[in-house]
Order: C-alpha cells, then sequence, then structure tokens
C-alpha cells in the first residue's frame, strides 16, 4: 500500500518536503520504531478518542502512553477510545492501526503532546505499516499550529 491519498495531498497543499521510509511490516508503534532504527520519542503515534463534542486525534510519541485524567483535566472534556468501526470510517484510505497523526488532513481536532515539540525531526505512519514519513520537527510543528498543546502522556 502507498502513502494514503488524503495525507498526500494535505502534505503537498502545504509544500512540505518530507520523505518516505520503508521497514519490514509492524502491528505496534513501538516495533515500527524499532523496525525503522528510529528512536521512539521522534515517531509521532496518535491515538484517536471521542466524547459528546466529536473526535479528538491525541499525538504523543511512540514510547509515550496517554495519560487520560491529564487529558480530560487539560481540555475539560471526558475522552474515551474511539472504536475500531469508526477509525475504519474516518480513516477509509489507510490501514487500521496505521493512522497519520495530521487530524486537519481529515477535519479531525488534535492534541499534540509537548514532548513531540522539540524534536529536530519526526516520523509518523504513512497510512500503512510500512511506511514511515519524515520530517523536519520545524516542518510537523507548522502543521500543527492549530492543535490543543500541553503534557499528556507519559514515557512506558
Amino acid at each position: 500500500m502507498a502513502v494514503a491519498m488524503t495525507l498526500q495531498e494535505y502534505l503537498d497543499r502545504w509544500g512540505v518536503e518530507y520523505d518516505v521510509l520503508r521497514h519490514k511490516h509492524s502491528s505496534s508503534s513501538l516495533e515500527t520504531a524499532e523496525a525503522a532504527h528510529i528512536p521512539g520519542s521522534k515517531l509521532a503515534k496518535c491515538v484517536m478518542t471521542e466524547d459528546y463534542q466529536g473526535y479528538l486525534m491525541v499525538v504523543v510519541p511512540a514510547d509515550h502512553q496517554v495519560e487520560f485524567d491529564l487529558l480530560d483535566e487539560a481540555l475539560d472534556r471526558r475522552l474515551e477510545l474511539a472504536t475500531e468501526q469508526e477509525l475504519e470510517d474516518l480513516f477509509s484510505d489507510c490501514e487500521t492501526g496505521a493512522i497519520p497523526p495530521l487530524g486537519e488532513a481529515y477535519g479531525i481536532d488534535v492534541a499534540l503532546d509537548e514532548s513531540l515539540a522539540g524534536c529536530d525531526e519526526v516520523f509518523f505512519e504513512a497510512g500503512n505499516h510500512t511506511e514511515l514519513i519524515h520530517l523536519r520537527g520545524e516542518d510537523f510543528r507548522d502543521l500543527m499550529v492549530g492543535a490543543s498543546r500541553g503534557r499528556f502522556s507519559a514515557h512506558l
């Protein structure tokens, strides 16, 4: 499978330079980081949540887990995980579990964990389990300009 079309069009529309990094098939973000030989702290993963206000994509490093108490308090929401069926409908051009962390491309609000804010480079799923997008940290932060920011995760 190639880079998700929605993602590719979004990156092209923003004029962002990126590389596609291929790796062996993986089934978790930490496994992906290992397969691609990159630090988990530089691999942005998304955790899809929802509440009565709608969906929220929470973007954290692969070596972190979302702390829902911190997230709910910071955003004054009561979020829970979205279902796999909902994700398949929302991200129809992506493989299950390989959602890119650029919610704006899909019309979804984003909360970005500050632990990714200082990275000089960022990697993330390209919509499949064998490719990553690699871009400069500055470009990633520019793409996340509309995201809520805060500390929403803890290191595994």
